[in-house]
């Protein structure tokens, strides 16, 4: 296995700091020029590996996979760029993954904690609300310092999208996360559920199709981010046409949230919103989509610089992750072309290298 590695191209240590001259040794970065020759020698412009911020390993549809499933799932996430993985709620316990040299590094978040009866069967704990509190409490002790609730889903009896859990037990539950020192984030579909979350202290919101201008001053001001899963959006209107003869007032909310999905994102970028990206691989979406999901943030609206935020220099910040600095883990992509100005290079990589291995 190469021990060095030298880096011939531009590395961009952030959006506006190119720098030049880079190796990697022993697994480490470092801009001193080694003793001895490298063992290899890449070229193409340099970025950090990318992050899936709501991504599903060791998730299916019908909730938790074999191994082998597993290990297939995280090695399409790794061919295609992604090193940091934080996971948005799976059934299998998947530590075991993080002993792994050879598979992206991987934030856990324990099961997903949804309400009784109101989330697809087998991907997570079904409770009351009189539950919710310790169960945050137990989910926040075994993750890796997030927890993940399902905030709304449809309620048959309504007929549409409702909060699954009272907006008083919710704030109760996500200060007791913050007193075990993790961050809590949630499913969000509908437009109340974001105001119940952020008057409770929520850290992240994912998919916020229920985004409204009200809303936008509020993530700003509590610095909470969204991930806005794009890739998993775009299947709003087959969810919709399958539910219509039953329940039509939720088909027809599900389509309007489609409908606004990109005006929401710009929306939110325009106003200083953090957003983060994510796939939500893991059920109906297919693991290694992460330049899918970049192109679906750059066809709404945001511009280079800010999708490869997105998906490189600041989401590695935001989960405490080292990116392009002296002495920290060689984790990085290489594309062809330079990504600030045509971001679809990133579909196509010329190089990944992970802990100091050449990927490919």
């Amino acid at each position: 296995m190469p021990t060095i590695i030298e880096f011939t191209g531009p590395v961009l240590v952030s959006g506006d700091e190119e720098r030049h001259g880079m190796w990697s040794v022993d697994g480490k970065l470092t801009f001193v020029p080694p003793t001895k020759a490298p063992d290899r020698v890449l070229d193409g412009w340099v970025l950090p590996g990318f992050v899936d911020a709501h991504c599903h390993i060791g998730l299916g549809e019908g909730g938790a996979v074999d191994q082998q499933t597993t290990l297939a799932q995280a090695r399409a996430d790794l061919d295609a760029g992604t090193l940091l993985i934080r996971d948005a709620g799976s059934p299998s316990d998947t530590r075991w993954v993080q002993q792994r040299t050879d598979l992206p590094r991987l934030i856990r978040a324990g099961r997903h904690i949804a309400r009784s009866r109101r989330y697809l069967r087998g991907l997570g704990h079904e409770i009351e609300p009189e539950e919710l509190v310790e169960t945050v409490r137990k989910e926040a002790r075994d993750g890796d310092g997030w927890v993940k609730l399902v905030g709304d889903w449809i309620d048959r009896g309504a007929g549409d999208l409702a909060a699954s859990f009272p907006a008083k037990t919710v704030k109760d539950a996500i200060s007791a996360a913050h007193d075990e020192g993790a961050r809590v984030t949630a499913h969000c579909f509908a437009e109340d559920t974001i105001d119940d979350m952020l008057d409770a202290g929520i850290d992240c919101i994912e998919h916020a199709t229920g985004l409204l201008p009200r809303h936008l001053p509020r993530l700003v001001e509590q610095s909470v981010p969204i991930v806005p899963t794009l890739i998993n959006i775009a299947t709003f209107p087959g969810i919709a046409s399958q539910a219509a003869p039953k329940f039509p007032d939720y088909a027809e909310h599900m389509v309007r949230l489609w409908e606004r999905r990109r005006e929401r994102v710009v929306e939110a970028f325009e106003a200083g919103v953090s957003i983060y990206a994510g796939t939500d691989a893991g059920s109906v979406i297919k693991h290694g989509r992460i330049a899918d999901e970049m192109k679906e943030l750059h066809d709404a609206g945001l511009p280079p610089l800010a999708v490869l935020d997105a998906a490189a220099w600041r989401a590695r910040e935001w989960l405490g992750a080292e990116g392009i600095s002296e002495g920290a883990p060689a984790d990085v992509v290489l594309c062809s072309k330079d990504p600030r100005l045509e971001v679809e290079t990133v579909s196509s990589l010329r190089h990944i290298v992970l802990r100091g291995s050449v990927v490919r």
